[in-house]
């Protein structure tokens, strides 16, 4: 094929850089706002570097021996310098020997001073010289979209650091007892394996939570014991062994009551505990309360479910006698009943 030449003949226009081999200087604006973008992450950044300075030394890696001869390892850390070391109940219980990897990698072994299955919460304690510890934070404090960094050592020295922040406070969730805990604290602070246990820290390098389970189906939701609440435990456990709580001696469920009952009665709410059984000789037996019995009320406060029972039978009622709003079919009752310590009888208020 030719080419006629009459376009052969004809010039092109000369060529035109897209991009200017000079640019004009980058806008003001534009550059300051990417110079704030860069010192916030570098603000950023050194915080967290800040906290984990601050915090790692006193995180510890624990392995456990149980029974059976079989292993496991959790995290932990040092909150005081006489080396009691706050974790999980769930990485020491059923344990017989527990040993302790700190920071610059010594090891020791550890003693069980006393676990509480309820809230999750154990402190075990080394002889140890020269220990840094945390300081625990007021929960109460805590705001929503605040930093939190959960650190943990899952692998004895080789600690690991994740940041977030605080998605929510108030959150409820179920010990392996049965019992309900409140006022757990969920951050997207990723927990690695291994790191139950270990410090929540907020932006000071002060503990905010003990870090305690994560939702395997969701991602990013992480769960924490909130430090005013382990703060309060380890002191038990420390000073007892144990933390005391009460019980009446009865197995029950939540149940919806009739309409009418509700009405009649003026019942703030909707629902009981149903009385499933009656132990006997126990508080509630003594009191007269019978199986069937619906629980609607303890000492002036509404009854709707067993875990608002859990939350009444605190330390304090241990002997005192207490007002108990029941009905039995349709009438309403009034009993007194004293209850007595949990850890003298074993528990048996169930779901």
């Amino acid at each position: 094929m030719k080419i006629n030449p009459e376009y052969q003949s004809r010039r092109l226009p000369e060529p035109h850089p897209v991009f200017n081999e000079n640019p004009s200087p980058v806008d003001p604006q534009v550059a300051a706002t990417s110079a704030a973008d860069d010192a916030l992450l570098d603000g950023y950044s050194r915080t967290l570097s800040a906290v984990v300075n601050r915090v790692a030394p006193s995180v510890v890696n624990i392995r456990v021996e149980g029974k059976n001869g079989r292993g496991g390892s959790g995290s932990g850390f040092i909150i005081a310098p006489d080396g009691f070391i706050l974790t999980n109940s769930h990485v020491v219980h059923d344990g017989v020997k527990f040993e302790v990897t700190l920071h610059d990698t010594r090891s020791f072994p550890a003693e069980l001073i006393g676990e509480d299955p309820d809230t999750d919460l154990a402190v075990i304690r080394i002889d140890a010289p020269q220990l840094q510890h945390v300081r625990l934070a007021d929960s109460a404090g805590i705001r929503v979209g605040q930093i939190a960094v959960a650190i943990g050592s899952p692998y004895g020295f080789q600690q690991t650091v994740t940041s977030g922040i605080v998605s929510a406070l108030g959150r409820s969730m179920r010990a392996e007892s049965g019992r309900l805990m409140d006022d757990i604290i969920q951050t997207d602070a990723a927990l690695n394996p291994g790191n139950s246990g270990g410090p929540l820290v907020n932006s000071a390098g002060e503990v905010i939570g003990v870090n305690t389970a994560v939702i395997l189906p969701a991602q990013g939701i992480c769960f924490a014991i909130g430090s005013n609440t382990a703060q309060f435990v380890a002191g038990w456990l420390i000073k007892d062994g144990r933390i005391r709580r009460s019980a009446i001696g009865v197995a029950g469920q939540n149940v919806p009551l009739h309409p009418r009952v509700v009405r009649f009665h003026k019942l703030p709410r909707e629902r009981g505990v149903l009385v499933a059984e009656v132990e006997s000789n126990s508080p509630a037996a003594r009191a007269g309360i019978r199986q069937g019995d619906v629980i609607v009320g303890y000492k002036g406060q509404p009854i709707a479910t067993i875990d608002d029972l859990h939350k009444k039978l605190v330390a304090s009622e241990i002997g005192v006698p207490s007002a108990v709003m029941l009905l039995r079919q349709t009438e309403k009752l009034f009993v007194t009943v004293v209850p007595e310590e949990l850890a003298v009888r074993t528990s048996r208020i169930t779901r």
